[in-house]
């Protein structure tokens, strides 16, 4: 789906018309709260066309799916989930602004009528779930910590809705899934059971998502990636300081198969900061910290050497120098 965000920013709520230019930029994106919230918060509340920034929107249906259109040359810029630490470590884009932890945005179900209860009853059983994602760490993650492995069960990748509709068909027992297709589950087999979600894992294996720009853009481009921090933080705060508000916005205009509690859902399910917290988090090291804890998950899976290092590839300074 491609759209213009000057035909949202025109009818901006609380906000005048803003009489200057803009630079349009092509922006991808995955329609998950924790990736797109603070886009749509921003552009309905006129947060960057304030700052003199429009978009022009192209959704994805994976974080491998937005790289690739990325590296294609469809876009400038993206925002994805955990997604980003794999293919920032293999050099494809630099990072410049964070979006959230995601905390307990991913989650394992399991069909007991499908003989699985527990963990002990997920070896040697398929697994749907979309690889080099925040739900392919996730599993790595809750498996080690049950006493498996990846190599222990039978790994289906696919798009999340097709693993979705597979565990939902009986295909596959069980699902590692991200919040909002939690909702699908629960509606259609109410007899499924969440065994875990990531929040048993935070804070020591904190995943983040966030802000890449294509490489030769951010090269030429930071003035531009500065005031996409502006309008990002706008909106991250009327989010933080106004949750009830704001998922009842993202439910009307955005959500519609989703009920307000279920947008509220998904905001517990990630922690957000203030922007000021965030500068502190950046200044300190936590944030490339966490990126490259990732990072090192899905290198040593791939067996890729000597990838490149949070250090490189996130961009610290263009928050710094504009929060």
């Amino acid at each position: 789906m491609a759209i213009a965000a000057g035909t949202v920013t025109g009818t901006a709520i609380g906000s005048p018309r803003i009489a200057q230019a803009r630079t349009k930029i092509r922006l991808g994106y995955l329609h998950v709260v924790a990736v797109d919230g603070q886009i749509w918060t921003g552009l309905e509340r006129g947060s960057f066309a304030k700052h003199g920034i429009e978009f022009d929107l192209l959704e994805c249906n994976t974080g491998p799916e937005v790289f690739e259109a990325m590296a294609a040359g469809k876009l400038d810029v993206l925002s994805a989930g955990g997604v980003i630490s794999n293919y920032l470590a293999l050099g494809q884009g630099r990072a410049f602004l964070i979006n959230d932890i995601e905390v307990a945005t991913a989650q394992l179900w399991v069909r007991p009528d499908k003989g699985v209860r527990t963990f002990a009853d997920l070896k040697g059983k398929p697994i749907a779930t979309t690889a080099k994602t925040t739900a392919h760490i996730f599993l790595d993650r809750a498996l080690r910590a049950n006493n498996l492995a990846l190599a222990d069960i039978e790994l289906r990748n696919s798009s999340m809705s097709a693993a979705v509709a597979s565990f939902v068909s009986g295909e596959v027992p069980a699902v590692a899934l991200w919040v909002p297709f939690n909702i699908a589950v629960r509606e259609k087999l109410p007899g499924s059971v969440k065994l875990v979600d990531a929040s048993a894992f935070y804070p020591q294996s904190a995943v983040v998502g966030g802000w890449v720009a294509r490489p030769d853009y951010y090269a030429g481009n930071k003035e531009v990636l500065a005031s996409i921090v502006k309008g990002w933080a706008e909106a991250n705060d009327y989010i933080v300081r106004n949750q009830a508000a704001a998922a009842e916005a993202l439910q009307k205009n955005h959500y519609p198969h989703a009920t307000p509690a279920d947008i509220t859902e998904a905001f517990k399910a990630q922690k957000m900061f203030s922007a000021r917290e965030w500068k502190r988090l950046y200044s300190d090291g936590t944030v490339t910290k966490w990126l490259q804890q990732v990072s090192d998950f899905f290198m040593t899976d791939a067996g890729v050497a000597n990838p490149k290092r949070a250090t490189d590839y996130f961009d610290t300074s263009i928050y710094l120098s504009t929060i």
